[in-house]
């Protein structure tokens, strides 16, 4: 048995490092976004895309590319090739990134599984998560689709799903974690209720990032002159307006972070309290300075942060014979 818990070290660490390249990913995302890298690079090689330009003609070629979009015909015409190029640096960063996380997710993958150091019973688990992972990067492209010919922004609904994939990603990795570990689902359903509301929270977040709806009413509690903008009276205001979403972003998040204070405090986990009093201070204060780019990251990161601690309060129990269960796989 003692070889067996040894053998796990290997795969913990390796899962643990992608685990933490996933929560760097979605950081550089959101300075991506805010920062309206995106759409810079209007072409998808996932081959040839892993080097950058790497001469002047290259250079000039990727900026005509953008300026055939309407983010640069109607939004972006002053730029420059330098100024183009602060742009295509981050949205860059961010594929690579990617691409970096896929090679440090397969490799090691296949050298554990020709090693036999795999468990039987996480295979699949493990391929599904590779699978998953490659879902992801088409994802990302058909978003960055969504902007590129009518729109100046790419689909609020895309972007929301390209971040909840990522977010997915990050949690199997995490709960293939602690099933290595041994550990079992505490009893009740109060955290997995909580986790449910931590998903649509961030849903709303991502739409109200992808409508730009953070530059709207930057005061809280009240939006404007009340608790409800007038904005709400537009049909489909919770989906498409940028005030509506904020709106339900924020008091999804107020309520959110009440009942995780709340939990917290019953269940003796003061983790799980200072990350749900931190996330939403941090979103109060990126309302409040309207949307600066650090604090637009840091509350991205807060929210990956938040779904991990949750996690692990989920998977609070041990089997009481937990080196035996691993020896068992």
């Amino acid at each position: 048995m003692e070889k067996t818990a040894q053998n796990f070290k290997p795969l913990f660490c390796w899962l643990w490092a992608v685990a933490g390249m996933i929560v760097i990913m979605a950081v550089i995302g959101a300075i991506t976004r805010l920062t309206e890298s995106g759409l810079s690079i209007t072409e998808w090689q996932p081959v040839k895309g892993f080097l950058p330009p790497l001469h002047q003609a290259d250079w000039e070629k990727a900026f005509e590319g953008y300026k055939q979009i309407p983010e640069f015909q109607q939004q972006n015409s002053w730029m420059s090739l330098d100024d183009f190029k602060n742009i295509y640096w981050w949205e860059w960063i961010h594929r690579f990134w990617g691409r970096l996380i896929g090679i440090a997710y397969a490799l090691p993958l296949l050298f554990f599984w020709v090693r036999g150091m795999v468990p039987q019973n996480f295979k699949l688990p493990l391929l599904g998560i590779l699978l998953l992972g490659g879902t992801q990067g088409v994802m990302g492209w058909f978003m960055v689709m969504s902007g590129l010919s009518e729109r100046l922004d790419v689909s609020h609904y895309r972007l929301a799903a390209h971040l909840m994939l990522a977010f997915i990603l990050y949690v199997c990795v995490l709960l293939t974690i602690f099933k290595l570990q041994g550990r079992t689902t505490v009893k009740g359903k109060t955290l997995h209720w909580l986790f449910a509301l931590l998903l649509l929270v961030m849903v709303w977040g991502a739409f109200t990032a992808g409508l730009n709806g953070g530059l709207l009413y930057n005061t809280y509690p009240k939006m404007g002159a009340g608790y409800i903008p007038v904005e709400l009276h537009q049909p489909f205001a919770f989906l498409d307006n940028p005030a509506g979403v904020q709106f339900v972003h924020r008091w999804l998040a107020t309520i959110l972070a009440g009942l995780l204070l709340y939990t917290g405090w019953a269940r003796k986990n003061y983790m799980l309290m200072a990350v749900a009093l931190i996330q939403p201070t941090l979103g109060i204060f990126t309302l409040l300075f309207a949307v600066p780019v650090w604090l637009g990251a840091l509350h991205q990161l807060g929210a990956f942060i938040l779904g991990g601690v949750l996690l692990h309060a989920i998977y609070g129990g041990n089997n009481q014979d937990r080196l035996q269960q691993r020896a068992s796989l």
